[in-house]
């Protein structure tokens, strides 16, 4: 049971299968809205002799089942990643399984390098789902060591490719409806500004509109369901902030990120739907989140975002703050202004029917007795009785 993309390096990996363990090779390739055209993957794999051939469409599901709970948490790996690449692999590697089981398949196989994060995240996954299923790495066993030795094993077996034709980007990308990323080229030096001509989605913030984007994002159970008033499916929803955010050059960022694996690795990513989410659920979460909750949930969220990252989407550990993190978004309705300007994501608004923010308390007018101001006394003095004794006892130690 092969992930295929249909690519260069997953092509050669169909035939090395099919010689190296004698092997029928069914494959998988999934639509998570990377905006490529699948098709031609299937006439690859029929060329090659396969026949059993499965290409879905799982973009609505990948959104509405993986992206949203993620965005639940307000997720940010160290502080800056929003997890496009990552939060994809616990769906592709839940069907390679379900698949593996319904064509008696014993043993998935992946394309991920002996580098990255990816095969990690393929394989906890799929032991978490099935613990008795192999696993078969080809990046980590064989000897094909660099582009030109898969295009030698490509011309050795009439593979068809389209490495050669046409001009090919320089960067490793990975692409669906929540994020493209790109690694490799040029960016493997840190130091290095990326070409402008390497963002796919997003203009420059220098040449965005000079008016702004306005926009009204509707919330429900923490989950965004309408733009402007219109509802919209999940993979509808993202896909139009996607364009909405590119065409105001929301969403660039240049990161270097530490791998699961141990090194470091430098990627640039464009996730402009995925920016305007995030800044519009935490201002719906401060209106509506009592505050304690709200801490604990910031608290959680590094951990949960490693977690994700790491590749434990399955893990009990996971799935137990995510019963947490869904038990507080019963609250978290309403809609959020944004405005979008050359680059920039700000929040103009927001409006909820479970608004906790009191205007008859907060106002700087006369409150008609809400709040007693003269109760803050006795609250301070209270909190600050430890502080005043350690003072007593000279424990309180003050730079010189």
């Amino acid at each position: 049971m092969l992930s295929y993309s249909g690519g260069l390096d997953t092509s050669v990996i169909l035939k090395w299968l099919q010689e190296t363990y004698d092997a029928e090779v069914v494959t998988f390739t999934a639509d998570i809205g990377q905006g490529e055209e699948l098709e031609p993957a299937r006439a690859k794999a029929e060329a090659m002799g396969c026949r059993e051939i499965y290409i879905e469409d799982l973009t609505e599901r990948f959104v509405a089942d993986f992206v949203f709970p993620m965005f639940r948490a307000n997720t940010v790996y160290e502080g800056e990643y929003l997890l496009g690449t990552s939060i994809a692999r616990p769906l592709i590697t839940e069907r390679l399984v379900e698949i593996a089981e319904e064509t008696g398949a014993d043993t998935i196989a992946h394309g991920a390098t002996g580098k990255g994060n990816d095969q990690v995240r393929f394989e906890l996954g799929a032991y978490a789902l099935n613990p008795n299923i192999e696993v078969i790495a080809p990046w980590r066993d064989w000897d094909l060591t660099s582009r030109e030795a898969l295009m030698a094993y490509c011309e050795q077996h009439q593979i068809p490719v389209d490495y050669r034709r046409g001009d090919k980007s320089p960067y490793s990308m990975d692409a669906n409806v929540l994020h493209i990323s790109y690694e490799g080229g040029g960016l493997e030096d840190p130091w290095r500004s990326p070409d402008e001509e390497m963002w796919r989605w997003t203009v420059s913030p220098e040449s965005a509109p000079d008016e702004p984007g306005i926009i009204e994002i509707s919330f429900e159970g923490g989950d965004a369901m309408a733009v402007d008033g219109e509802p919209m499916t999940p993979d509808v929803l993202l896909a139009h902030l996607n364009k909405v955010g590119g065409a105001h050059g929301v969403g660039r960022d240049d990161i270097v990120e530490n791998r699961y694996v141990g090194m470091k690795s430098r990627g640039c990513y464009e996730t402009p739907g995925g920016t305007i989410l995030l800044k519009a659920h935490r201002a719906m979460e401060s209106l509506t989140l009592d505050r304690e909750v709200a801490h604990l949930k910031d608290e959680l969220m590094p951990r949960y975002a490693k977690l994700i990252y790491n590749g434990y989407w399955w893990a009990p550990e996971r799935l137990a703050m995510q019963a947490l993190i869904d038990e507080t978004q019963k609250v978290v309705n309403g809609t959020v202004r944004l405005k979008l300007y050359k680059g920039a994501v700000s929040v103009l608004g927001r409006q909820s029917p479970d608004s906790l923010y009191a205007e008859d308390i907060v106002t700087f007018e006369d409150d008609q007795g809400a709040y007693q101001q003269s109760d803050a006394g006795g609250f301070i003095r209270l909190n600050a009785l430890r502080l005043r004794i350690g003072a007593q006892r000279g424990r309180n130690l003050r730079s010189t």
